[in-house]
């Protein structure tokens, strides 16, 4: 298999390539780790160390207010990579793909093959159900890629089972962790980072074509599971945790509360502290396994000619609010790290405006030349790269869903009722001050935190009268906004298929 995957990777058979590419364009490597709020060094974490990424973020921009478009990892996924909204793709829960739904619309890396670029995945790009699907291609886009490489390690294959979980058996979607024995290089990504050295190997000896290389690293979604040599840099009774939160959601409307697990009612202050210790070991490993793969790009003399991007798919509570994991709209939840580096972007720049994932689709294909469709929703980037003061649109927009699927839902209609009951929308405005959300067009609640004196938003002032002059402006500018989220008709693409298979190494 690998004297074929070598001439793939480095362009010798271009049948996946329908132009000639010019060389001498950009490359891209695009790396996205799944579940990472923004506990990282260079985003001013006090305790979790990516000696990596700080250095990634100390070339390039770091984007202080970045958003997910959905937190969820299909939704999202699908979203930043269609460089449609949701409700234009069509895509609001996991295990759905945007081929069921717009089957026609160029994917991201699509639009890069298309124009002559070597497009390769590694790892999660689309969706995957973790941990089951790893070593597989999960719900993946063959017309993306030239190349697929889905490695396995012993995190999947022996460690899980040994994992802790609030259920047990359950490791997916419920907290769960494991301190393994086992090195990097035995783990999932870290398998992956030397693959993705090898294609960059070969992609170095021949440059006849430029590359588009996506890595999606598995950490830290849950289970948390990395050696414990990075567990021991993180000390259990050093670990934070939240306190006041039973307080702090005495104002805050039910269906901001409605990611909560009923499981997470098993947490004890000491568990509490061993699951944060794991997210911070599995974050501090995926910087490590990043970082081999930087340090290739370097070694290799590629870094002079290639636009690197690392971002997360959606954040992640930890206890704030008394939340864990995804699918709220508080800024725990719906922001993302972003780090872009490269030809022509500003070294060492923090970028304040507000952007969401939905930009890199406008931003990459600017960037490198690319023919990209005109019906993307997001905006290009590039002038903030470039000077990180510019203001750009001033606000990001994220969303989720209470109660169902609701697919063919059109703007301004009352939500559906089905067998889960009513289906309601939850839209958070980001900007450079506010965080304005309205849960249901304001029937089922209204938030309004203030960034400048309540960064942790702890204090919902959506109700205060001093206030109401702020939240009617934001309402209108929010309504607006969700109007422009849709395709041109006003109607979400109906999913034309149920739930796609999801794919399972070991238990097919």
């Amino acid at each position: 298999m690998r004297p074929l995957l070598q001439l793939l990777a480095c362009g010798v058979f271009a049948a996946g390539s329908l132009m000639a590419a010019d060389a001498s364009r950009p490359n891209v490597l695009f790396i996205i780790a799944d579940d990472l709020n923004n506990s990282l060094g260079t985003y001013g974490h006090p305790l979790v160390k990516t000696p990596n990424l700080d250095k990634l973020a100390a070339r390039g921009v770091r984007f202080e207010k970045a958003a997910c478009q959905f937190p969820l990892c299909g939704p999202s996924r699908n979203s930043m990579l269609t460089g449609l909204y949701p409700n234009s793709n069509g895509i609001l829960n996991n295990g759905q793909l945007f081929r069921q739904t717009i089957p026609s619309q160029k994917s991201l890396p699509q639009a890069f093959r298309l124009d002559g670029y070597f497009a390769a995945r590694i790892g999660k790009l689309y969706h995957y159900n973790v941990p089951l699907s790893i070593g597989t291609n999960g719900h993946d886009d063959p017309g993306s890629w030239e190349m697929e490489i889905n490695p396995t390690g012993v995190d999947r294959m022996e460690d899980m089972d040994q994992a802790f979980s609030l259920i047990p058996g359950s490791y997916g979607g419920t907290l769960s962790w494991f301190a393994s024995s086992n090195p990097d290089e035995k783990h999932t990504d870290g398998k992956m980072a030397h693959e993705a050295e090898w294609v960059l190997e070969r992609c170095a000896k021949d440059k006849s074509r430029p590359f588009f290389l996506a890595l999606g690293f598995f950490r830290p979604h849950t289970p948390y599971i990395a050696p414990k040599t990075y567990f021991e840099g993180y000390p259990r009774e050093n670990m934070p945790v939240v306190q006041g939160w039973k307080e702090d959601q005495a104002d805050i409307p039910a269906p901001g509360l409605g990611s909560y697990k009923k499981e997470q009612d098993r947490l004890t202050d000491d568990l509490r502290r061993e699951c944060i210790q794991a997210y911070y070991a599995s974050i501090s490993f995926m910087d490590a396994q990043a970082g081999v793969v930087l340090d290739a790009l370097d070694r290799l003399g590629l870094s002079e000619n290639t636009i690197v991007v690392f971002t997360s798919d959606h954040g992640y509570h930890l206890g704030e609010h008394g939340l864990w994991q995804k699918q709220s709209l508080f800024e725990e939840s719906a922001r993302v790290p972003l780090i872009m580096a490269g030809p022509g972007i500003s070294k060492g720049g923090v970028a304040q405006a507000p952007v969401g994932l939905i930009d890199l689709y406008p931003t990459l294909t600017e960037l490198a030349g690319v023919k990209a469709p005109e019906n993307l929703q997001g905006q290009s980037l590039v002038p903030m790269l470039k000077d990180p003061k510019v203001e750009g649109r001033g606000w990001v927009i994220s969303q989720v869903m209470r109660g169902g699927a609701g697919a063919g839902k059109k703007k301004g209609a009352s939500p559906a009722v089905g067998r889960e009951g009513k289906k309601i929308f939850g839209y958070s405005l980001r900007t450079l001050r506010w965080r304005y959300t309205e849960w249901d067009e304001g029937k089922a609640g209204r938030e309004l935190y203030d960034h400048d004196a309540d960064p942790k938003e702890l204090t919902n002032l959506a109700d205060k009268p001093e206030h109401a002059a702020t939240v009617a402006e934001l309402s209108t500018q929010l309504g607006g906004i969700v109007k422009t989220t849709y395709p041109a008709d006003g109607v979400t693409p109906p999913v034309q298929e149920k739930g796609m298979w999801a794919p399972n190494l070991t238990d097919p």
